[in-house]
């Protein structure tokens, strides 16, 4: 049975057989077409057994294994690598039909390639999750093809194998490699002069590129004979925290991935940068209740620390409480601290329910509030209008874009920071924020 179960018969051998039978059945018209019809019917039934034989009497002669990450990145491309070994003394077609987990709905998941005896074949394709969580895969299916080509033999490796889906570390390392080369321009981060330098002197160093040339050592300099600066001790050990709303404006998707994630991610990177750049981050979620009070902390272990608590962030998407965070926050929090909230307002309306308490946050504290540019909208504006229903829902797309962009004067006009971004240039926009904020000393 096991044997049966393993052995499928391929579109060649049923064309093959069905010449066969035609030639068969037109004999009894033609009956010279007799003993050619039987010699192709036996010349198929020998090269179907040849074939089972060439795939089946070596026992172990293909196998192969899935390569994992430990762990996936949402809202990446992640590499899944399958690692092939054919030990057949001819070459094969192979087919893998690997069973992805549930949350991809790839129903027509199929690799086709070709692998020459002897011959140990990596193949690798990329998934991209849109959620968090555990992902499980299934068995990994290997449909082997010999020379012949009339039937195949399956092979099952690897049941059962489970990945978690962690927020962007892939986005997180790549903005931290840019850091380290001082490259970050090249992802839209912007270069910001310090104003003044009130800052303590540290030490004088070569000049490297990037370097503020109003901060050059003319007297070192001539000494040496090569471009010197001094260099300035930034003011340190800042509280920076990332504050997540997870109410139900955050369900919208872009891009498969939820606001909620998108803000998930920049908070990962933001917190990066920060302890990099030596300040403590923290982090807070919340929405009917709070959710995640996370200190601040500049020690290399709590970008691990923030990074679990973003991945165990679950939430029904309910109405977001803001008098209980200004609550939790003025009880919580006591030095001056910058807060970066990720939020979403559709209109004027819902922001100014919740505006005192965000005055009363901004009396204390550095606030920026994050909110995003509703792409559909934008869309729609950007559309030719062409009927009288084109017309209406033109304008009424120019309305909720008009509210949005008084949003960001109210809360302005009270010297309350603001971002109003579409989801996939938070990242940067957050990051130039945080880096604009520390140049000007504003906290």
């Amino acid at each position: 049975m096991k044997f049966l179960r393993s052995l499928y018969l391929t579109n060649r051998l049923f064309i093959a057989a069905g010449i066969g039978v035609l030639c068969f059945i037109l004999s009894f018209s033609w009956p010279v077409l007799l003993p050619f019809s039987k010699l192709l019917l036996l010349v198929i039934l020998v090269a179907v057994l040849a074939d089972i034989l060439m795939l089946y009497l070596p026992a172990k002669a293909f196998s192969a294994h899935r390569m994992l990450p430990e762990k996936f990145s949402n809202g990446d491309k992640n590499d899944v690598t399958i690692y092939t070994e054919n030990n057949y003394r001819f070459n094969v077609s192979i087919k893998i039909i690997d069973e992805v987990p549930e949350q991809f709905q790839m129903r027509d998941f199929l690799l086709k390639e070709s692998v020459q005896s002897n011959e140990t074949r990596v193949i690798t394709y990329q998934l991209k999750p849109l959620k968090r969580g555990e992902y499980k895969f299934g068995w990994l299916n290997i449909y082997v093809r010999g020379t012949i080509g009339l039937t195949e033999r399956r092979y099952t490796f690897e049941q059962g194998k489970m990945v978690k889906v962690y927020p962007s570390f892939l986005q997180m390392r790549k903005y931290e490699l840019m850091a380290i080369h001082h490259n970050l321009s090249d992802l839209g981060i912007k270069r910001i002069l310090k104003i003044g330098h009130t800052m303590e002197f540290e030490q004088i160093k070569n000049y490297v590129q990037g370097d503020d040339y109003r901060t050059v050592n003319w007297p070192a300099t001539a000494r040496k004979g090569e471009l010197m600066v001094n260099q300035f001790q930034d003011e340190r050990s800042q509280h920076i925290y990332s504050i997540i709303d997870k109410g139900r404006l955050m369900k919208m998707p872009f891009e498969g991935l939820s606001l909620m994630d998108y803000a998930i991610n920049a908070s990962l990177v933001l917190s990066n940068i920060a302890i990099r750049k030596e300040d403590k981050a923290g982090l807070i979620t919340f929405s009917d209740k709070m959710s995640t009070l996370l200190p601040p902390d500049k020690r290399a272990a709590q970008i691990n620390h923030i990074m679990e608590a973003l991945y165990h962030q679950k939430t029904l998407y309910l109405e977001s409480n803001y008098e209980l965070l200004y609550a939790t926050i003025r009880s919580k929090i006591n030095q001056r601290s910058l807060l970066i909230l990720y939020t979403n307002f559709e209109s004027l309306a819902s922001m100014q329910r919740n505006l005192k308490y965000l005055r009363a946050l901004s009396k204390n504290h550095v606030l920026v509030v994050v909110f995003f540019v509703n792409t559909e909208l934008k869309a729609l504006l950007e559309r030719e209008s062409r009927t009288l229903e084109d017309i209406y829902t033109r304008t009424v797309a120019e309305k909720f874009d008009y509210e949005k962009r008084q949003i960001v004067k109210e809360l302005n006009r009270y010297n309350i920071y603001t971002i109003l971004t579409p989801p996939s240039g938070l990242t940067v926009q957050v990051i130039n924020k945080y880096l604009e904020i520390k140049a000007r000393g504003i906290i």
